[in-house]
């Protein structure tokens, strides 16, 4: 469910401060694909990310926790779609493309698989819809 993008767990929203998602759209140039993460308590698909404190830079934190969760190094190319759910009680999640620099995988305990696969294979791992402006948006990176 793209609503799985971070683990529920970590969604403890605190009254008055709203709760920012990053969310990574990590593209590998050369092989032209997307990195997927597997959450560990939910067997639910998302884009590499999380809960950013607010007032950070939501930017160079999501650098920070791609590195910390996948082990991959990247470059933050801009936020590309933002959306809130009415579900999550007005979670704003942002979605950043990235572009794959280096490092060598490896999984965080959040996290029970990454994988790459190509811009239109994404929305066979996800439990819901990608909103077609996204959906649009990562057939267009091919």
């Amino acid at each position: 469910m793209l609503t799985d993008i971070a683990s529920i767990a970590e969604l403890k929203r605190v009254e008055d401060i709203p709760l920012n998602l990053a969310l990574g759209i990590v593209f590998n140039t050369e092989t032209k694909k997307v990195l997927i993460a597997k959450l560990r308590d939910y067997s639910a698909w998302s884009f590499p990310g999380g809960k950013i404190e607010y007032g950070k830079d939501l930017g160079s934190e999501l650098k920070k926790k791609i590195k910390e969760k996948t082990g991959l190094n990247i470059e933050n190319l801009g936020a590309i779609f933002a959306e809130t759910r009415s579900e999550r009680n007005g979670v704003l999640s942002i979605y950043y493309l990235c572009e794959f620099i280096n490092g060598k995988e490896k999984l965080c305990e959040q996290f029970e698989e990454l994988k790459w696969v190509s811009p239109d294979e994404i929305e066979e791992h996800f439990d819901m819809e990608l909103h077609p402006h996204l959906r649009e948006y990562l057939v267009s990176i091919k």
